[in-house]
């Protein structure tokens, strides 16, 4: 990709004609894709926008960068390497994937036919952590016949709590890291492990599965080779819950539940592959992002699911699009002069409303929306949902139109207020409106609805950084951060003298304080 983005005329048009447009609140902007429906009135859209769009996708190669993505080509330069992870959920996957789905469902019916591990500690973080902890948080939210614990942070704390109650001889420890040199995953298996040492378990690595890009590695570690699951280079953290990663999701809520997610996802793949531009749901939610981002200003987008079992889309959603897409330099190396990914944030309705939707709605920023609901419930109590579908759509709606002076003046006459006071609250009252919003409509929350949703993100993701010219499967950024705090962790420990000659003064005043400490 030769030329910067902000270079090409086609982006330019891009910008002018989002400039232009608006949000056309009689109109209906509907797109069917793998189940869902994706409401894309709330956002700005026109014909002119929808040409420019066209253009300026040509322009950065989409189909060619798309055929690369799926068809497991280098769509991670900087890596070299694949983000093959489309065939991780394929009905009829590549031998090698093929296998490591066999071996997993295998070892979960041999658990399950055994009625083994009545606990599971499953120990990762970042993409080996959240996808896992959604799936079995949406379809285990009632509780199973096995308890989970999930323990990713390095604070000790994390691990005693995850650890805290538990019968070590019926506890099976799954870590999940891709290099397995994650410091905080490997640190927390070795106290896990210990534990189960410390209960006297005959042969604790039995009681162990690792899911990793380094077989060797983990069995150097210990683990016996038949529990040690296979992933590859070319899927990357975010993108792993497809994989093996997902077993304790199927020892937790069914191996059906893995399947089901795989196809869901699947189909989203196939739509996003042959679906139509103007009709194609991960391309126009780009779109309408990069508008929201770039034309309109926006730094960051709120993600507000209506439902109780997606507290965890949130920062699964943020992992993926900030790591995927906080990036400042292109393709080439060159810095953009442009902004990029926004800040990923949220909570599920109807909490949120209590929480930010003020600032959402009145506060001088504000946020484009991602309403996500469920049409039907799996609870019998029709009055709760009903509640949860009209809050959803209401504040949407009032992001959406707005209230003016004049509504708000008649609103506080009509509530008796006197003449004056009545004009001095309406002012208050106003809402701006206007709010950029989309809607996402599940038929219910099945795990293959998930799955499709789930991969309308990735795609999205994947657009956008197409359209920017940025690579969205590297992270350098947090790669540096663990570099550095190994170099202050030797410090800590007296490894390596903490004299702070190659810091700022307040990193080496707290090195040389917390060492202090450390030694009592």
């Amino acid at each position: 990709m030769s030329c910067a983005l902000t270079q090409l005329p086609e982006w330019a048009a891009f910008k002018d004609a989002a400039s232009q447009s608006s949000i056309d609140v009689s109109k209906l902007r509907i797109i069917q894709a793998a189940g869902l429906s994706l409401d894309l009135s709330g956002q700005r859209h026109s014909p002119v926008l929808s040409e420019a769009a066209q253009a300026l996708l040509a322009a950065r190669n989409f189909t060619q960068m798309r055929e690369r993505l799926l068809t497991g080509g280098i769509a991670n330069p900087t890596e070299e390497r694949a983000a093959w992870h489309t065939a991780l959920r394929a009905p009829t996957p590549n031998p090698e994937v093929a296998t490591e789905r066999q071996r997993l469902n295998a070892f979960v019916r041999l658990a399950d036919s055994e009625r083994r591990w009545r606990n599971i500690v499953h120990i990762g973080i970042g993409g080996s952590d959240w996808g896992v902890r959604l799936a079995v948080g949406a379809f285990g939210y009632a509780g199973t016949w096995r308890q989970v614990r999930f323990v990713a942070n390095i604070d000790g704390h994390a691990i005693q709590g995850g650890l805290a109650g538990l019968d070590p001889h019926d506890t099976l420890i799954v870590l999940a890291s891709k290099s397995f040199t994650t410091a905080e995953t490997l640190q927390n298996g070795q106290r896990a492990l210990e534990w189960l040492q410390a209960a006297g378990v005959e042969d604790p690595y039995k009681q162990v599965v690792a899911i990793t890009a380094r077989p060797d590695v983990a069995q150097a570690w210990g683990v016996p080779a038949a529990h040690v699951f296979k992933l590859w280079d070319w899927v990357g953290g975010r993108f792993s819950l497809w994989s093996a990663v997902s077993l304790t999701t199927a020892l937790a809520v069914s191996s059906d539940v893995v399947a089901g997610m795989q196809a869901g996802a699947t189909a989203m793949d196939n739509h996003f592959a042959e679906a139509p531009i103007e009709q194609n749901a991960p391309v126009q939610m780009a779109l309408a992002g990069i508008v929201n981002r770039n034309a309109l200003g926006y730094g960051s987008l709120n993600i507000a699911p209506y439902d109780f079992r997606l507290a965890n889309l949130v920062p699964y959603l943020q992992q993926l699009e900030m790591e995927s897409l906080g990036k400042s330099v292109d393709l080439d190396g060159d810095t953009i002069d442009i902004a990029t990914g926004p800040a990923v944030w949220g909570m599920p309705g109807t909490d949120a409303q209590h929480t930010f939707f003020q600032w959402l709605h009145q506060g001088s920023d504000g946020a484009p929306v991602d309403f996500i609901v469920c049409q039907a419930a799996d609870h019998g109590w029709a009055e709760h949902h009903q509640s949860l579908l009209a809050n959803c759509l209401a504040q949407r709606e009032a992001l959406l139109n707005g209230k003016t002076y004049d509504e708000a003046l008649k609103e506080c006459l009509d509530a008796g207020a006197a003449q004056e006071k009545a004009e001095q609250l309406a002012r208050h009252r106003v809402h701006p409106g206007g709010r950029p919003s989309s809607l996402i409509v599940l038929p219910r929350l099945s795990p293959y609805a998930l799955g499709a949703l789930l991969a309308l993100y990735e795609h999205k993701v994947f657009v956008q950084g197409t359209i920017w010219g940025i690579n969205p499967f590297d992270q350098w950024g947090v790669e540096y951060g663990k570099v550095l705090a190994k170099g202050i962790a030797a410090q800590l420990s007296g490894q390596v003298p903490a004299d702070g000659t190659a810091q700022d003064a307040s990193t080496a005043h707290w090195v040389k304080t917390f060492a202090k400490s450390l030694k009592g």
